[in-house]
């Protein structure tokens, strides 16, 4: 089964980013997130769009 979330620090590894960056994507709802409990994580479909969008600008 394919992951459809992902914490923070999976997140940061993808992108090869530090933690500070994801929330700061979050932040500019440019990563989309849910709560579950009190863990943040963030949708693997967000992550594929984000990387599109920065391909499709170069």
């Amino acid at each position: 089964m394919e992951k459809v979330v992902l914490s923070i620090k999976e997140t940061a590894n993808i992108l090869n980013l530090g933690r500070t960056s994801v929330y700061h994507l979050i932040k500019e709802r440019k990563l989309d997130t849910i709560r579950l409990g009190r863990r943040r994580l963030v949708k693997i479909d967000s992550v594929h769009r984000l990387i599109e969008d920065l391909s499709d600008g170069q």
